[in-house]
């Protein structure tokens, strides 16, 4: 009897440490998101590239909803500036952050606050923001995004 306990016990501690391996890193999140911030504010494009899902969709409030493949078109206009020095970013900042959990996703808002200078000076906007994150292939991506301009 002695050794069938000891078997499952380990068939026990297997199953649960690979339930635990499919599981979402949920502190991993936090992580993603300030790297997904300072890849954005940097234009670091191959960092964006492979924190985003292939169905990404983008939404604001000054165009229609955008797939991965025009979100990049715009993405490599502005890097392209951000190289140049046409335009540098001095802030780039999430705050007031809210995470709902719904298994392997999340739904981050929160308040963005940029500040970006060009040949005109600084300029500073907030938006309201909504994403989706996905936790696909161990790592967390980005889904969906959408964010409204604060008056």
């Amino acid at each position: 009897m002695k050794p069938f306990f000891i078997i499952l016990v380990f068939i026990a501690l297997g199953f649960f440490s690979c339930q635990n391996d499919e599981e979402p890193n949920k502190k991993a999140l936090l992580l993603a998101i300030e790297k997904f911030n300072t890849a954005f504010a940097q234009g670091d494009l191959s960092t964006l590239d492979s924190m985003t899902t292939a169905n990404y969709l983008h939404t604001n409030s000054s165009s229609k909803v955008i797939g991965k493949t025009d979100w990049f078109n715009y993405l490599n206009k502005r890097s392209a500036s951000l190289e140049s020095g046409e335009i540098n970013v001095l802030r780039y900042e999430l705050d007031q952050t809210k995470i709902e959990y719904h298994g392997p996703s999340a739904i981050v808002t929160g308040r963005v606050t940029v500040v970006v200078q060009d040949n005109l000076g600084a300029n500073e906007n907030q938006y309201r923001i909504t994403n989706l994150w996905v936790y696909e292939d161990g790592i967390w991506k980005r889904a969906g995004f959408h964010d409204g301009k604060i008056q």
